[in-house]
């Protein structure tokens, strides 16, 4: 059975989805987790006089362990990298230990150094989508071509071409790109029941890096978005160095100590001061305590008023766009009929409570709704909008979307102004034709520059991308009729055309925006992956068997802990222990098989064991009830009892080679 995914590729955690049936499931990580961190490191290389091996790229969880010991070999928040230029990126520079290749110029892909190699933001978010594509492999035992993959609503052309080329890297045949507050709207499939067929419903979606806000109307299945504003530059890592940037001032004036200078030391920082932003969330104070360069520690308390003042300036940027996507749609706060929370930061109280005010919830005797995890939202809606396309669900089958592009399209005129073709909120797919002519008797070529953006002159706004009209008969000035015509798909990418009328001179271009990548860049980087197919196959095998084996580990660590185990024998006991000891010895090793035997023996010394506490299970189950009663709650816990016991490892389905270099992964 061939699948389409649906995939949230987050700025800070990226998720994997596809519908069960009539629900939509978000798949696990080999670690059990649903979410797969948005890192990636490169590993150090092992010294010796052995020829270099390619170094090792991890993603995920893994990464993040190795994020604050070697930061000039990490990377996250890509996202807020994609598609975006060196000028675009300084600030970001001051306070994340992200380094340029050396030789990149304005105007040029972006290239970040890790190590002693660099990659471009597409190149490492597809290694990110390679793990969630394997994440889904293995759970489903089929391999994954093809995906829907979710974009924040305000990601201009630049930044949802480089996604795509992501996806193309990654070995996925991106059928379409989604907004991520539609696809929560999908998810939340708020047309379904509920006081009244047709409504609105606002979507406020504050994530990792971006912020957006979609008005849509609901109706009979038609899911149709009105209007939709946003900034692809706000999010919670704006309030993560905001907090940062506090605590590295005072720590400067109180103990003399730049850690500006330190990237693993501002590294260990961020890391409390987000831990420190989690708890806040839910408690009054949160604390702060970290052990600097030279043994003193810096150490204070943040109330929640405190931080709430602080990080006022940064949500209170939220409500911009809220307002002119509510005056964009034509409505008052009062005709939204439902609000929907999406992203990590909407638990921030603060949040909910400016939401409350944009929209007068509460006046209303309404809430906002958070019914399902807000991490997983997007990604849920984006497994809904594959089913759409893949026709494998009876609950999908009558549900149409109809989206907008987020931002207006146009060509330079006469004198550096802007002339819009296609308005900002225009449903899409859509196409849009103006006309225009000459300003120069004689005039036989034309050059016609394609802009993005809402700014009056050509210069402030983004450039996607220039071409030429030639062979135009000469005539006078203003007699010739060029046809311009813009033609957005739906998902959301570009392509214009331009035909002189008269003569019938014509021609058009796909737009490839300034920071996408070329297909003669994305087709080397896929030739290279091949290259390295076989080697990055063995390395991934080898990562996982001792991903297998830390899990079984860890499990008989916790043994003791146990009622059942001081049932088992003397003889048993040292079964278990020399068989964890020898998988403990060939663990750290590269001989897979050995490690494979190892965490087997080691699973059937402790079957008994797993028996014992089955029993157990079974024995608390039907304690203190009648037969009738007893067996309807072990039917009902069937699945539990039932499941591989703790210490028998989850089963690695070896997908096709994946088209990867040199990863290990979560």
């Amino acid at each position: 059975m061939e699948y389409i995914v649906g995939i949230d590729l987050g700025t800070t955690n990226s998720l994997v989805a596809y519908m069960q049936g009539d629900e939509p499931v978000v798949i696990p990580g080999v670690d059990g987790s649903n979410l797969v961190p948005s890192i990636v490191t490169l590993d150090p290389l092992p010294t010796g006089g052995e020829e270099a091996p390619r170094p090792t790229v991890t993603v995920g969880n893994s990464a993040r362990r190795a994020l604050i010991a070697t930061p000039e070999r990490a990377i996250y928040s890509v996202k807020r990298l994609m598609g975006r230029g060196v000028e675009d990126i300084a600030e970001e520079l001051k306070l994340f230990p992200f380094r340029l290749a050396a030789d990149v110029q304005p105007g040029e892909v972006l290239r970040i150094q890790l190590g002693e190699m660099s990659f471009t933001p597409s190149e490492i978010s597809a290694y990110i989508l390679r793990q969630l594509k394997r994440n889904a492999e293995r759970f489903l035992g089929a391999p994954v071509k093809k995906a829907v993959i979710t974009v924040p609503a305000y990601f201009n052309d630049a930044q949802r071409q480089a996604t795509r080329d992501a996806g193309r890297m990654a070995g996925l045949d991106v059928l379409r790109l989604v907004n991520e507050p539609t696809a929560a709207a999908l998810a939340y499939g708020l047309d379904r029941g509920g006081e009244s067929a047709a409504r609105t419903v606002a979507v406020y979606d504050l994530g990792g890096g971006t912020f957006d806000v979609s008005i849509l109307k609901l109706n009979d299945g038609i899911f149709e978005v009105v209007a939709t504003n946003g900034d692809t530059h706000l999010g919670g890592d704006d309030i993560d160095n905001l907090l940062l940037v506090v605590a590295l001032d005072e720590i400067r004036a109180e103990h003399g100590v730049d850690l500006r200078q330190q990237p693993d030391a501002i590294q260990a920082l961020r890391k409390a001061v987000i831990e420190a932003k989690i708890a806040l969330s839910t408690e009054p104070v949160a604390k702060l305590d970290i052990e600097l360069p030279g043994g003193d520690r810096y150490q204070r308390e943040i109330p929640r008023e405190v931080y709430e003042q602080l990080i006022a300036p940064v949500l209170g940027r939220t409500a911009g766009p809220c307002r002119q996507a509510l005056a964009d749609a034509g409505m008052a706060p009062e005709e939204i009929d439902e609000v929907v929370l999406v992203g990590g930061s909407t638990r921030i109280p603060a949040v909910r409570a400016l939401v409350d005010e944009i929209f007068h919830l509460s006046a209303r005797g309404r809430k906002p709704h958070t019914e399902l995890n807000p991490d997983e939202v997007v990604a849920m809606g984006a497994a809904v909008q594959a089913s759409i396309l893949e026709g494998s669900s009876a609950a999908t089958d009558q549900l149409l979307l109809l989206d907008v592009t987020p931002l207006s399209l146009g060509i330079e005129a006469l004198g550096g102004v802007v002339a819009r073709v296609l308005q900002r909120n225009s449903t899409i797919p859509a196409s849009a034709t103006e006309h225009f002519t000459t300003g120069v008797d004689g005039q036989t070529n034309v050059a016609i520059h394609v802009v993005q953006g809402e700014r009056e002159l050509a210069k402030d706004c983004r450039s996607l991308a220039r071409f030429d009209l030639k062979g135009i008969p000469p005539m006078p000035a203003g007699l010739p009729r060029i046809e311009v015509r813009f033609l957005i798909d739906a998902n959301g990418i570009l392509q214009v055309s331009a035909r002189e009328q008269r003569s019938g001179t014509e021609a058009q271009i796909e737009v490839k925006p300034t920071y996408g990548l070329t297909d003669d860049q994305v087709e080397a980087m896929i030739l290279d992956s091949f290259d390295n197919a076989e080697s990055d196959f063995a390395e991934r095998q080898l990562i996982e068997a001792r991903l297998e084996a830390d899990t079984i580990l860890g499990a008989v660590a916790r043994a003791p802990e146990n009622a059942a185990w001081a049932r088992l024998s003397a003889d048993e006991h040292a079964a278990v222990f020399a068989a964890r000891d020898h998988l403990i010895a060939v663990h750290p090793g590269s001989d897979l098989k050995a490690i494979r035997e190892a965490t087997t023996a080691l699973d059937a010394a402790t079957r008994r064991f797993a028996e014992l506490m089955m029993d157990d299970a079974v024995s608390q189950a039907m304690r203190g009830k009648t037969m009738e009663s007893a067996d309807q709650t072990l039917n009902a816990g069937q699945a539990e009892i039932h499941a591989p016991h703790p210490f028998a490892p989850a089963q690695m389905e070896e997908a096709a080679v994946a088209q990867t270099t040199g990863e290990s992964h979560d």
